[in-house]
């Protein structure tokens, strides 16, 4: 190995003010929990009382405030507005994309709590008596309540304040740069570092939290499969071990050949398994239920958010829904970065839409298949025993239920499979992003870092269940959850007042090209004329580059830092106006685009499917704004610049005391033009 190779797989891009604090507060908590399990496990469930009684009404307030916001944000004017410059495509496609969030958002969730959670509501509702039909309808609609919109509207509100601001502003993939409309550049001192701590620790325990509960499911599947495999926090300790070990090799290989791969991979098994069930099992009663319960859900919704037992105290509601919801909340810095990661170039209401009708839609019918399919065994067929069996061990719940039908030992075999899968993908995906916040939002970092993490993750899990197992999890989960619930409220201001700033953009930058005599002319050739490459190119290096020297010249007679660039090797020009103040540039850039079957319509002839034909296009900092200036003259183009130049300070003056962005990565992407 090269000295060369070696200083590159052992480079590092630790930001230290924001691992060493996460680091060690971490360290300390596995050292003390490790020594004194016992005194940590009655720590943890004296915390999770006190949260619950004094924080529930915030945490139920708090993701009600972020349902509406991403619904507004979605359905305004804004819901246009790209995750990047707005010229971007979406990177990966939709079934990849939804594979990849849904992976990484509560696969394991709907695998562990998919049967247990309707079965103990029917048995021990929060209202009324158990075991009626009253209480059964009521089981399926808390459970639609827990894993619903609200669930990805926690997830949807931090993924997509991270894509705005870092692939639209080219700030840092990182929960810092939500807070940047409201305090500036100060996200790069101690407060920025703090909120990205707060990140890191909440994705850390809500790791734990996820790999605990799969741990526990996969170990049931072990000794169901194979009884001589006890049920025991030892063998589940194992498993993580064994999980954290592969999914060592998932982060190496990085996002697309890891996790990507995974995640399609969990959603076809996943798939089959449920078709599997839907199609053995009581099929109609399936379908209806899902109708109806979709249907109460909706009714209901309004007052199920803001339900809080007040006047009947119990731990029902910490033990079920504000657990549930903490810890979505202190999962969200890994799954919303994460699906901000995958999801540069949707437009916001795509991106809002998809992330929570989709997912929830799925999951509703999933917990049809398996929660009402259980409830229709012991109400319809006696099967009674299955919940003292689900109330003795939660984790043994789906393979109690595929008992039930044939080729059991095959889909529990395939369960095992997918829960395993469905942990390589959720440990794969967290160790990429708490390497990301501990890098100050990095997007490539070494392998051997995010390998650390994964490490780290498994030896958290690993403690937390020997101190007390998932109350322990319980517990560090919506602990951790309070100081991010404040912190994604404060995104919410921030992304608010971003979106405001914008509109004053779009109103002056709208740019007026309808004017100027004999201007239509030049505009209905270049909607009708197909050039060659080499006539675009003299035209850039020709006219528009005498055009912008001519503006940048005049500009610096009036003391303005205005220059000219030519980029050769992508045949762009481009002149800049850059100070403290000030981040403007007008770029004309060369693109090219399939010829069109319709390009000839005077002759019998079609264009060659390898026929290309080339435009100059008006770019921006904020991307492409796809139109040609090709045939333009000298004055014509300068009176474009000057109505952009125009715009663009009229926008300053319009959001006082705002400074332009950093536009970093706009740069890079500007230096790599995208194929038409």
């Amino acid at each position: 190995m090269t000295e060369t190779t070696r200083k590159r797989l052992w480079n590092t891009t630790i930001l230290l003010p924001v691992f060493i604090p996460a680091f060690f507060f971490i360290l300390l908590l596995v050292i003390g929990t490790a020594s004194q399990p016992d005194l940590a496990g009655e720590l943890f469930s004296s915390l999770l009382a006190y949260i619950t009684s004094s924080f529930g009404w915030f945490y139920m307030l708090a993701v009600a405030i972020f349902l509406v916001f991403v619904v507004i944000v979605a359905l305004s004017r804004w819901g246009n507005i790209k995750l990047g410059p707005d010229h971007s495509e979406p990177q990966y496609s939709f079934p990849a994309w939804f594979a990849m969030l849904f992976s990484a958002g509560y696969g394991i969730a709907l695998l562990f709590f998919g049967v247990a959670e309707p079965v103990l509501h029917y048995a021990d509702p929060p209202v009324g008596a158990g075991l009626t039909v009253d209480a059964a309808k009521q089981a399926m609609q808390i459970a639609f309540f827990h894993w619903g919109f609200h669930i990805w509207a926690i997830y949807g509100l931090t993924g997509l304040v991270l894509a705005y601001f870092s692939f639209r502003h080219g700030l840092p993939l990182s929960i810092r740069s939500a807070l940047y409309p409201l305090i500036g550049d100060r996200i790069y001192g101690p407060i920025g570092h703090a909120v990205d701590i707060f990140a890191i620790l909440g994705t850390m325990f809500g790791i734990a939290t996820t790999l605990g509960l799969s741990v526990a499911q996969m170990n049931a599947g072990f000794n169901y499969l194979w009884p001589s495999i006890p049920v025991n926090t030892w063998v589940q300790i194992a498993c993580v071990a064994g999980i954290t070990v592969l999914t060592m090799g998932s982060v190496v290989a990085g996002m697309d050949k890891g996790i990507k791969r995974l995640a399609m991979l969990n959603m076809i098994i996943a798939t089959a398994l449920m078709l599997f069930i839907f199609l053995v099992g009581p099929t109609i009663f399936i379908l209806e239920t899902f109708l109806q319960n979709t249907g109460s859900y909706l009714n209901n919704i309004v007052e199920r958010t803001f339900n809080l037992q007040a006047y009947s105290r119990s731990d029902w509601i910490g033990n079920w829904t504000l657990f549930i919801f903490g810890w979505t909340i202190a999962w969200a810095p890994f799954v919303g970065l994460f699906i901000a990661k995958i999801s540069r170039g949707r437009t916001i209401r795509q991106f809002v839409f998809g992330v929570m009708l989709v997912p929830t839609f799925f999951t509703f019918f999933w917990f049809s298949v398996f929660g009402d399919t259980a409830l229709h065994l012991i109400i319809n067929q006696g099967y009674s025993e299955l919940i003292d069996q689900v109330k003795a061990d939660n984790a043994i719940a789906l393979f109690k239920l595929l008992e039930q039908f044939p080729f059991t030992s095959v889909a529990s075999f395939l369960t095992v499979l997918l829960i395993a899968l469905f942990f390589v993908t959720s440990a794969d995906s967290g160790a990429l992003v708490v390497d990301s916040l501990a890098s100050g939002g990095a997007l490539d970092t070494p392998a051997w870092q995010r390998g650390s993490w994964a490490i780290l993750s498994g030896v958290l899990a690993s403690v937390l269940l020997l101190a007390g197992g998932l109350k322990a999890l319980q517990s560090m989960a919506i602990a951790s959850a309070l100081p991010f619930a404040i912190i994604m409220l404060l995104s919410a201001v921030g992304m608010w007042r971003a979106l405001v700033i914008e509109s004053h953009h779009q109103k002056v930058s709208q740019s007026n090209r309808s004017g100027g005599p004999g201007l239509w002319r030049k505009r209905l050739a270049g909607i009708v004329t197909y050039p060659e490459k080499d006539e675009v190119e003299q035209f850039i290096k020709g006219t528009a580059l005498t055009a912008m020297i001519r503006v940048a010249k005049g500009l610096q007679a009036q003391s303005w830092p205005a220059e000219v660039h030519y980029d050769e090797e992508h045949t762009r020009a481009y002149l800049e106006v850059v100070s403290d103040q000030l981040d403007f540039l007008y770029e004309i850039r060369l693109r090219e685009y399939l010829r069109p079957a319709f390009a000839n319509p005077d002759t019998s002839e079609t264009a060659d499917e390898d026929s290309y034909y080339y435009r100059a296009e008006v770019f921006l900092r904020r991307g492409g704004l796809a139109y040609d200036v090709y045939g333009y003259e000298d004055k014509e183009l300068i009176s474009d610049i000057l109505d952009h130049f125009e715009k663009y300070l009229d926008f300053l003056q319009l959001s006082p005391g705002v400074l332009p962005w950093n536009m970093a990565e706009h740069d890079e992407l500007l230096n790599t033009p995208k194929e038409g």
